[in-house]
């Protein structure tokens, strides 16, 4: 294990960082990325907002009472992909094996990149300049020879630092560590260890067994052997999205058909344009519904063909909502599509069937296509609202 090199690379305050970059009045400024409504949470916040307290989810009220001067924004989605994309392409530079953790951290192995790259230093040092000079963005890095290393690593160097752990001191880097900073051990299991007199990452590597089962359960000779600096799971590449889709959290529980409808329809588009920026088509529409109780449930169709178009997938998913007790209030609702073919045809457009292609199947509809991506084009320059179906365009809320 010791001659592996494990990177883990994290953008700094990514989503805010971003806002800065985009509106240079804001750098300097306390920037947070939240939902706007009384349930909104933090998505993220500037290094400025964080000397208030304000941190990642957060409820947004709470936020606005810490740093009430704040520049509070709307997440831009779509935007953060974009960028996110970049970076991660400037990655695969010098490895396929990119495991993304979200939009902005991912493991790297570059163990079989030293012949051509150098070392795992030199490795993250050129990577970070890299996606400063094209993106404009910092990234803080961590290598070692284990990803719990590598990201602890990363996490010690914020912002914009580099920290790297040799090969074969990985347990001598994390034994002063609190317990707390190992996967697995959230704030009431280190409550726990602490009664024990386990405060470190060091107590946890030499405590008995016995005693950490009390605590740990089943778990223990994991978290042992990750104290110790045992950790042999592997960089996994990314595999294509299962699914694609668009969910919103109501700022006011909904009831009945007439208020769902708008939000559905909304959902169905952001959907169909995140299907067609990925040149994905799927035949799998599920709707998800959480009732006010937190109940959660799903509802979902196969057609007989592929789609990556809004009218389709929001009809599809309105057949859902018929099956669902609509008199009772809901707190959120979403659309998505799984069940990706590779290379499949479009579907018959509602404007009337296109050419037949060989052997009888049907060939996509020119018209629908054709709408589709001059809609696509009006969202990508003048923004997601820039046009609506007539039913949400007294409605702000739904995108």
């Amino acid at each position: 294990m010791g001659l592996r090199a494990i990177l883990h690379l994290d953008l700094d305050a990514f989503y805010a960082s971003v806002e800065q970059l985009d509106d240079p009045s804001l750098r300097g400024r306390p920037v947070i990325v939240a939902g706007p409504s009384h349930r909104g949470v933090v998505c993220a916040a500037s290094y400025e907002a964080r000397r208030f307290g304000v941190r990642s989810a957060m409820p947004t009220m709470r936020a606005r009472s810490l740093c009430p001067d704040g520049v509070f924004l709307r997440p831009r989605f779509p935007r953060y992909e974009e960028l996110s994309s970049r970076v991660f392409g400037i990655y695969r530079r010098v490895t396929p094996l990119v495991e993304p953790l979200s939009l902005d951290e991912a493991f790297l192995d570059v163990t079989a990149s030293a012949a051509l790259h150098g070392s795992a230093r030199d490795i993250a040092s050129r990577l970070k300049a890299e996606v400063r000079a094209e993106t404009g963005l910092t990234v803080s890095a961590g290598a070692a020879d284990g990803k719990l290393a590598a990201k602890i690593a990363s996490d010690l160097g914020k912002p914009d630092g580099l920290v790297v752990v040799p090969p074969g001191t990985t347990r001598e880097f994390l034994a002063p560590l609190p317990a707390g900073r190992l996967w697995g051990v959230g704030k009431v299991t280190e409550a726990g260890l602490a009664k024990l007199g386990i405060r470190t990452i060091g107590d946890l590597a030499i405590a008995p067994e016995a005693l950490l089962a009390t605590r740990l359960g089943r778990h223990v000779r994991d978290l042992q052997a990750l104290a110790r600096g045992e950790d042999p799971r592997e960089v996994t590449p990314d595999e294509p999205a299962r699914s694609v889709g668009a969910e919103d959290t109501f700022e006011r529980d909904l009831e009945g058909e007439a208020a769902l409808l708008p939000r559905i329809l909304a959902q169905a588009g952001k959907t169909a344009r995140r299907l067609r920026e990925a040149g994905l088509r799927g035949r799998t529409i599920t709707l998800k519904v959480k009732y006010a109780d937190f109940e959660l449930v799903t509802r979902r169709v196969t057609l007989g063909h592929a789609t990556d178009d809004g009218a389709e997938i929001y009809a599809a998913a309105r057949a859902q909502l018929a099956r669902l007790d609509l008199s009772r209030r809901i707190r959120l609702t979403g659309v998505s599509v799984s069940g990706f073919e590779e290379g499949a045809p479009a579907q018959l457009g509602l404007f009337g069937a296109g050419e037949g292609a060989a052997g009888g199947e049907p060939g996509p509809d020119p018209r629908r296509e054709a709408l589709n991506a001059a809609l696509d084009r009006l969202s990508r320059r003048f923004g997601p609202q820039a046009v609506r179906p007539a039913t949400l365009a007294e409605d702000p809320d739904a995108e």
